[in-house]
């Protein structure tokens, strides 16, 4: 930085020292003078300034920096050592002529990667060298050129055993139907024998819905979307709409000859699927029974759920066919019939529009994977065992599954590549009835048993590993009537 001091003081200087003896007197006040203005330039020269390290300074005369000078131009490098270990003297010499050129600590010769791109020797201001930073937390490995490192992501351990268990005395043992189903507003519903329980997971109290009576019984439960209202399916081959805070019915729908196995809402809009091979749509907003009637399965229809948008409707019948329906049709917009046993287990991608997943029974064993969009099967997972249901993580790419003979086990799996995160057992019978929270972290699964088990499977939506809201403070086993 140019000085003004240093320039207004040290221009009178030359012509002082050349000034005759003659015109002056005092030769000594003279001197004493010439000797106060150098040590004053001195000082202003030697000061510090406290400058900032970032900044750049630049001088007032054309002198070289040490530290931004391009010194590998000059290829000024030691000659190789003799055989007796000696240097020869052209070595020394080069030696001490760097040193004395450019200073003592001049490295002899840089590396390629270190020379700076101008092809200038010389440069006039000092040039601030910033860190590099790496984003891998373990700093950067230049062991191995090339390859940028990434942190290693644990993989998600998910506990082996559920943290509550209920008995369900009167829990049917019958693959068709759909006896458990979880409401947003954190609501188990359970159907048992002729009976329908309700179970609060916040507070783990237990409610009494209704009770069918001795010559009827519950075949299926399902939440509406708001999780205020159930609707029951029968074994006479009726609806049942319950309010569920007022513990009341509101309304009893007709239309199915034999009994109710399979429910689904979309928004006031209700699907019942029965074994008397039909589909019954209903809005509950009309005062008739049903809207229209879908027909094309052979036989039992066991399994419904409606995609995210509520625009298509998938069905999947003891005749092992799996079919697609969208909002007015009355006949199937599509058909899979690759499976070989009863299609109960269906669920929809929330991660993917389009993407439907299916399970078989049995002779199937088998979970496949749709593309309702384009109308193609894009893969096969083959189990082991019966697949008797299926639902979707809504935090993660991932999904759940739970199976019958012979291994009677929840299987965790990652999709798409569906490697096993997770194989869960304890049910000592078929696990034929899953639900989810709605949170999106637990599963609940129902058996044979009589037993209903809470299982901690998929993580929280900011992918933290903090309890679910009805988890560990409800350790311990006890009974849902």
């Amino acid at each position: 930085m140019d000085d003004p001091t240093i320039s207004n003081q040290s221009a009178p200087l030359t012509p002082s020292i050349n000034v005759p003896s003659s015109i002056m007197p005092d030769s000594s006040l003279h001197l004493d003078n010439l000797s106060s203005r150098t040590m004053h330039i001195n000082r202003l020269l030697n000061s510090s300034y406290n400058r900032s390290p970032s900044r750049t300074i630049y001088s007032d005369r054309f002198i070289p920096s040490r530290s931004g000078s391009n010194f590998a131009l000059f290829d000024i490098s030691n000659s190789p050592a003799s055989s007796e270990g000696k240097e020869d003297g052209s070595g020394t010499y080069n030696s001490l002529l760097r040193a004395a050129l450019f200073g003592p600590d001049t490295p002899d010769k840089k590396d390629a990667s270190e020379v700076p791109a101008c092809r200038n020797i010389f440069r006039y201001k000092t040039e601030t060298k910033r860190p590099l930073h790496s984003l891998s937390p373990f700093g950067l490995d230049e062991s191995v050129p090339g390859i940028s490192h990434s942190p290693v992501k644990a993989p998600r351990k998910v506990p082996k055993s559920p943290y509550k268990v209920l008995d369900a005395p009167a829990l049917q043992d019958d693959f068709y139907l759909n006896l458990v189903d979880w409401s947003s507003n954190n609501v188990l519903a359970v159907g048992l024998g002729n009976c329908v329980y309700l179970w609060n997971a916040c507070s783990s109290k237990v409610t009494k819905l209704c009770d069918l009576g001795v010559d009827d019984s519950v075949c299926s439960v399902c939440w509406a979307q708001r999780g205020t209202h159930l609707a029951v399916g029968t074994s006479e081959g009726d609806v049942e709409i319950w309010d569920a805070s007022r513990c009341r019915r509101v309304r009893t729908m007709e239309g199915h000859r034999l009994r109710v196995g399979a429910l689904a809402w979309s928004s006031s809009l209700l699907s019942s699927g029965s074994r008397d091979k039909s589909i019954l749509q209903r809005d509950i907003r009309a005062p008739d029974d049903f809207a229209s009637k879908l027909t094309g399965h052979k036989s039992e229809v066991c399994g419904l759920k409606w995609s995210y948008d509520n625009r298509e409707l998938a069905s999947g019948g003891n005749d092992n066919k799996l079919f697609v329906w969208n909002q007015h049709s009355t006949q199937p917009v599509l058909k899979y019939c690759e499976h070989t046993a009863a299609v109960k287990a269906i669920a929809w991608s929330p991660h993917l529009h389009g993407l439907l997943a299916s399970g078989g029974g049995t002779a199937d064993r088998c979970i496949r994977f749709w593309n309702t969009t384009t109308n193609t099967h894009l893969s096969c997972m083959d189990t082991g065992s019966q697949v008797c249901n299926l639902v979707w993580s809504k935090n993660v790419n991932e999904l759940v599954s739970t199976h019958g003979y012979s291994q009677n086990q929840i299987i965790v799996w990652r999709y798409p590549t569906m490697s096993k995160l997770a194989t869960l057992t304890g049910h000592t019978y078929r696990v034929l009835y899953l639900a989810i929270s709605p949170d999106g972290q637990t599963i609940v699964t129902g058996a044979g048993d009589e037993t209903l088990r809470f299982w901690n499977v998929f993580p929280s939506p900011k992918y933290q590993n903090t309890d679910s809201e009805i988890g560990a403070s409800f350790f311990g086993r006890t009974t849902i009537r």
